[in-house]
């Protein structure tokens, strides 16, 4: 079928031909109604009869029509007229990528703009669950505006790929000018496709990624890293070799280009980028570094740890090279240089319990939280000369900063803030810190801190014995929390961030300057982020940049304009901070990135850890229950606000249950299924203003008070509310005054006067997590009294007998639906089976083995539930694996306007 022009379909009218293909003609035409000119792809006559065709057809428009973004190509309409399908899509000037190749190779200017443009839309597509199954340069325009994807009508709900036993494998390249596209079970553009794709398996985003692996190398060089005379030689070739170096084709190419292309290529989906933004965030981190040129690259793959120790000594001998030069002053010139992670680790900068890079006081030093694959995130410090080295008794620790003088490393883990000498030695603790965002080490040795993530400031002494006071008095009708102090150079004021979760007024919200003599503060500067003092200027978050504007720290006033330093930096909307940090001497170290939540995806996986779907949108969950069913989730997620939704996984349907202003956390379900209960942190702080409620599941009904804290005058925090599988008893964690959490039961009938069923007398004892068995007659928990987290179980609710479940340190208890396993995570961050038998009054613990790796999203909430029948575990994982280089400036100064 072809179009003449005049055609009209309703108010669109056809102009002109524009292009066509296989699955459709694309025609440029006129919205009569909006006077726009737009494009018109029409499904030809000889397909419209073929319902896999019309299925495909459909299937762009619901794809294009979900996704909204600078670099997809957006969907006006979809219509059907006279048996005529077609989709009205906005008309895009310009030549896709096939066409610019046929010229040559990009500039590689052009080559990271475009790359980066490209991992934009494909992260976005991500992100709303679609896999786009054939990204290649024919489907990929460039304008004017930047790149843009186009053609999703191979693009699927991350479902798999169904497979074939030929698939068309045998058909030969009549036009190896052009890519073939296969007719068959196998979709896709054979020379583009990933490994697993070519052997009929499950395409999820990782097989994108190699698609784009493909797109950038021939960007590139202008030749396609995998050729072959026909398919079979095509998916050989992408089963079996790596393509020649860049430099072969390109000698001036950067080795980072090559490194970012070969993680795309990476026949094992589990080694690859595992997102199109990691990627994006390389490039552009590559192209704003001074790093396009003049650095050869590897002439083959090499092993992962041998890729390591290599990127580790060009890291520092870069960083030493600029240290040196930088040290040595030459006029006007600012050396740029990148910082790696640890061999085997992956750096910790986003989310609520991350370290993002703090310099020390000289510039000669960066303390910073990293993770292995295997192990929590722990500090470590670095010298800039390249030297490296993780401070024991530092797991799970959070938020590190510096000591006036360098001496020591102040930071926050298991609820505590600490100290530790940066050197390495005992760690000492200062005091309590539930949820912390932050501290500042002056120097009349006055540590200030935020303890909770809703809340004033407090103070207290790094030496000696002092009792914490608070630093800030915070007005509940502007703010919810204080947090990110920063001392200035007189050692008695500082400067913070106070903001609201819920908004609040933006021209309110920002930098206060204060001082540790007293508890009042004024308004320096309204902005979203932490900021830093350094060389007199005030350096803050303004988009995606840093800026800098002269600032008297005396009286704490800006003057002059405010100018930028550096661009696209890592900033995280949920915690309101960016990653950087800056030296008076004018050493600069920044995280390269784009804004963002630090959000988890959830997946399905057996009990060897292989994944078997996705579930939900990627978020920054607060916590995930499955019912006794295991046929519902129940989640606490939103932001500012955290609300309690069920998801019906069979139906795919949500029912959102909480609709009050407040944070909603802590679900739970009844034994029946019929009910959730849940903790309402209705005042300032984690550590008090809690009251715990349910509401039925299917979110009819009203909201239900379990229970509320008494009128004495000790703070009392009630948390992770369990009914009993008969229904008669509540149990609750409960902290009350400096006494850590303990575990307590309140009958439903009666005189509903609640008892301790394990009681901590001390802080050190506290009880950090529980689950009652699903027979209600025992309960699972984890504590801290043997100095170390380990998982026990007790009887309930009568609390008689002790048995301890972990030997070498556990969290999270999760019972299979029979009681006949525990689940718990080990120190070594691998989710472990415990056999066990209970009896009529006794409870036997037989054979412990570990299952797979689990990473720690969150210290309060179990990242993880298992199946009634224990085979299956839903498991949220952090979305990015792999970390960015930090980029080092070793001036910012030199370029500011004097």
């Amino acid at each position: 079928m072809s179009l003449t022009p005049g055609t009209k379909l309703e108010p669109y009218e056809i102009i002109a031909p524009a292009g066509a293909g296989g699955m459709g003609e694309v025609y440029r035409g006129r919205d009569t109604r909006l006077d726009r000119t737009v494009a018109i792809k029409i499904l030809p006559s000889h397909l419209s009869g073929d319902p896999e065709a019309r299925e495909r057809f459909e299937r762009e428009a619901k794809s294009i029509s979900a996704l909204q973004h600078a670099n997809i190509c957006t969907l006006y309409d979809v219509g059907s007229q006279n048996g005529v399908s077609y989709l009205v899509m906005e008309y895009l000037e310009g030549e896709t990528l096939a066409d610019r190749l046929r010229k040559g190779p990009l500039p590689l200017e052009q080559v990271f703009r475009h790359g980066a443009e490209i991992c934009d839309g494909l992260e976005r597509a991500h992100k709303g669950g679609q896999v786009h199954r054939d990204l290649k340069p024919g489907n990929i325009m460039l304008t004017k505006a930047g790149a843009k994807l186009m053609d999703f009508g191979l693009a699927k709900q991350a479902a798999p790929v169904s497979p074939s036993s030929s698939s068309g494998l045998t058909q030969t390249l009549t036009t190896p000018s052009h890519p073939l596209t296969a007719q068959g079970m196998i979709v896709g553009t054979f020379q583009y496709m990933s490994p697993e794709q070519v052997e009929g398996k499950e395409a999820d985003a990782r097989s994108d990624i190699f698609s784009l692996g493909a797109v950038l190398y021939e960007m590139a060089t202008g030749k396609r890293a995998f050729e072959g005379k026909s398919t079979v030689s095509i998916a050989a070739a992408i089963l079996e070799k790596e393509p020649e170096p860049i430099t072969r084709e390109q000698p001036l190419s950067p080795a980072a280009l090559q490194h970012v292309i070969e993680g795309c290529l990476a026949k094992d989906p589990e080694s690859r980028w595992q997102s199109a933004g990691d990627v994006g965030r390389q490039l552009r981190w590559i192209a704003s570094s001074g790093s396009q040129a003049g650095v050869p690259a590897p002439g083959r793959r090499s092993s992962r740890v041998r890729e390591r120790v290599i990127w580790g000594a060009i890291a520092a001998l870069l960083l030493g090279t600029s240290l040196w030069l930088y040290q040595s002053r030459p006029p006007a010139r600012v050396l740029r240089a990148s910082l790696l992670p640890p061999p085997d680790t992956a750096f910790d900068f986003m989310g609520d319990f991350s370290g993002p890079p703090v310099l020390s006081p000289d510039g000669t030093r960066v303390v910073f939280a990293a993770h292995g694959a295997k192990e929590r995130n722990a500090i470590w410090v670095r010298s800039l000369n390249g030297a490296v080295e993780k401070l024991a008794g530092t797991e799970g620790g959070y938020c590190p900063f510096w000591a006036y003088d360098g001496r020591f490393v102040g930071f926050f883990a298991d609820s505590k803030l600490k100290k530790i000498p940066a050197e390495g030695g005992p760690v000492t603790v200062l005091a309590d810190a539930p949820n912390a965002r932050g501290g500042a080490w002056g120097k009349d040795n006055v540590i200030v801190y935020a303890p909770d993530y809703r809340g004033p400031l407090w103070r207290i002494g790094a030496v000696g014995t002092s009792v914490p006071a608070q630093a800030t008095k915070m007005d509940l009708s502007k703010h919810s929390t204080h947090r990110w102090p920063v001392f200035l150079p007189d050692g008695k004021h500082f400067l913070f961030l106070a903001t609201n979760h819920s908004g609040g007024n933006p021209q309110q919200n920002g930098i206060y300057f204060a001082s540790v003599d007293d508890d009042a503060s004024k308004l320096v500067l309204a902005t979203d982020s932490q900021v830093q003092y350094a060389a007199g200027y005030l350096l803050f978050h303004e988009q995606q940049s840093v800026m800098a504007q002269k600032f008297d720290a005396g009286s704490g006033t800006l003057s002059g304009e405010p100018q930028p330093v550096v661009n696209d930096v890592q900033y995280d909307n949920g915690t309101w901070h960016t990653t950087f940090t800056a030296t008076d001497d004018g050493v600069l170290l920044y995280g390269p990135g784009s804004s963002g939540m630090a959000d988890y995806g959830l997946a399905w996986t057996d009990r060897n850890g292989k994944s078997l779907g996705s579930v939900g949108d990627p978020t920054s969950y607060k916590g995930i229950r499955l019912s006794p069913d295991g046929k519902r989730l129940v989640v606490a997620v939103g932001d500012p606000l955290i609300d309690i939704w069920v998801l019906d996984l069979a139906r795919g349907t949500r029912t959102r249950l909480t609709f009050d202003a407040a944070t909603h956390i802590e679900p739970s379900w009844s034994a029946d299924g019929q009910k959730v209960a849940f903790m309402v942190q209705n005042g300032p702080t984690i550590t008090a203003g809690s009251t715990l409620h349910a509401k039925l599941a299917n979110g009819g009904g009203q909201d239900e008070l379990l229970l509320a804290p008494d009128d004495s005058a000790v703070p009392t925090t009630l948390m992770w509310p369990q009914w009993s599988a008969d229904g008669r008893y509540l149990a609750y964690q409960q902290q009350s005054g400096p006494t850590g959490a303990s575990v307590w039961a309140m009958p439903l009938t009666g005189n509903r006067k609640p008892f301790p069923v394990v009681k901590a007398e001390s802080a050190q004892g506290a009880v950090t997590y529980y689950r009652l068995s699903p027979d209600g007659r025992w309960l699972a928990y984890s504590a801290r009294d043997s100095g170390r987290e380990e998982v026990y179980v007790t009887s309930f609710p009568s609390g008689a007998g002790r048995w301890q479940v972990s030997s070498d340190g556990g969290i999270f208890p999760v019972w299979r639906g029979d009681g006949k396993e525990i689940f718990f995570i080990g120190y070594d961050a691998q989710l472990h089976a415990t056999e066990t038998n209970p009896g009529r009054d006794e409870f036997a613990v037989g054979r412990t083995q570990a299952l797979f790796a689990v990473r720690y999203v969150n210290p309060f909430f179990a990242p993880y539930d298992a199946s009634p029948d224990g085979q299956r575990f839903l498991v949220a994982f952090p979305l990015t694996t792999q970390s960015s280089p930090l980029a080092l400036v070793s001036d910012w100064k030199a370029e500011l306007k004097k």
